[in-house]
C-alpha cells in the first residue's frame, strides 16, 4: 500500500529551508506551497531547494520588475540589481527604438524594458543554447526576437549602425573568484554566464570595443558592472571613443556604466 506524504505546514517547511541556509526561508516556503500541485510535488521541490537548486529554477520563473520571467534549469537567474539596467534604459528608449539585450540569459532585461516602453524594436542574443531557448519564451511574448551566437555575431547585419540602446549584463566575475560564489550559482548556472576572465572584463572588453560599429549616432551603451570594476569598465568606454558615466543605485546595490556614441543625430537628447 502506497502512503501519500502529508502536506507540511508553512512553519515546518520554513524551518527546513532555514536549517538548509535559505536566507528568505519564510517567503520561499510560501512560494513553494503555492506552486506545488500535490504534497508529493512539494516534497520533491523542497528537496531540490534544500539540495541547493536555485528557487527560480525550481518554480520555473523569477520575479523581475513586476514580471514573472520564465527560467529553465541551467539558465542564469536574473538578479534584482539588474532591474537598475532596465530602469536606466527606460529613460532613453522610445517606441520604434532599436534595442538590443546582449548576453541576454533568460531575456529578462529586454522583456522588462518592452513592458516599460511599448513599441520598441527588441532584439536579444546569447551564446548559450539553453538560454536562447528560455529567452525565446520571454522575449517573443514581448514582441521581440532572440538570436543565438557570440555577442554581435548573433545579430542581424541590418542592425549594424542603428541600435539606439544596447543593454549588456555580460559576465564580470573574475575567474579566480568563481569558487567563492554561492553554490546555487556556481553549481547550477552556466559558467559562461558567470566567468568574466582573469580580470572579469574579458567579455565587457569585446562588447565595448565593437559597440560603436552597431550604435546609431547618439545611441547609448549601458553595461552592468561592480563598484570595484566600474573605473576599469569606464576606461574601456573611453578607449572606444565614448565618454563614460558611472551610475549607482544604493537601493539595488547596482552599478552601471553609461556611454553614448559620438556625433549624435539631430533632435537627440
Amino acid at each position: 500500500m502506497t502512503t501519500t506524504p502529508a502536506q507540511p505546514t508553512h512553519s515546518s517547511l520554513t524551518a527546513q529551508l532555514r536549517s538548509a541556509g535559505c536566507v528568505f526561508a519564510e517567503e520561499e516556503a510560501s512560494l513553494l506551497l503555492e506552486a506545488a500541485a500535490s504534497p508529493a510535488e512539494l516534497e520533491h521541490m523542497a528537496a531540490q531547494r534544500i539540495a541547493g537548486l536555485p528557487l527560480e529554477q525550481i518554480l520555473g520563473w523569477a520575479a523581475f520588475r513586476g514580471l514573472r520571467i520564465a527560467v529553465d534549469p541551467g539558465v542564469f537567474v536574473p538578479r534584482r540589481r539588474t532591474e537598475y539596467l532596465v530602469e536606466l534604459g527606460a529613460r532613453y528608449a522610445r517606441a520604434g527604438s532599436a534595442v538590443v539585450d546582449l548576453c541576454c540569459g533568460s531575456g529578462a532585461v529586454g522583456s522588462a524594458l518592452a513592458a516599460a516602453v511599448p513599441g520598441i524594436e527588441l532584439h536579444a542574443a546569447d551564446v548559450e543554447p539553453a538560454a536562447v531557448r528560455c529567452a525565446r519564451r520571454n522575449v517573443e511574448a514581448a514582441g521581440g526576437q532572440v538570436h543565438e551566437g557570440d555577442l554581435y555575431a548573433a545579430l542581424p547585419p541590418g542592425l549594424r549602425g542603428r541600435v539606439e540602446l544596447l543593454l549588456v549584463n555580460a559576465p564580470y566575475v573574475p575567474s579566480a573568484e568563481i569558487g567563492t560564489m554561492p553554490p546555487e550559482a556556481r553549481l547550477h548556472e552556466p559558467l559562461v554566464a558567470l566567468d568574466g576572465g582573469a580580470d572579469g572584463l574579458a567579455v565587457q572588453r569585446r562588447t565595448v570595443a565593437e559597440a560603436p560599429l552597431w550604435l546609431a549616432p547618439g545611441g547609448r551603451l549601458l553595461i552592468e558592472t561592480s563598484v570595484r570594476q566600474a573605473p576599469l569598465t569606464a576606461a574601456l568606454f573611453e578607449a572606444a571613443g565614448m565618454e563614460a558615466k558611472v551610475l549607482h543605485s544604493e537601493e539595488l546595490d547596482a552599478t552601471v556604466v553609461l556611454g553614448m556614441s559620438q556625433n549624435p543625430g539631430p533632435n537627440r537628447p
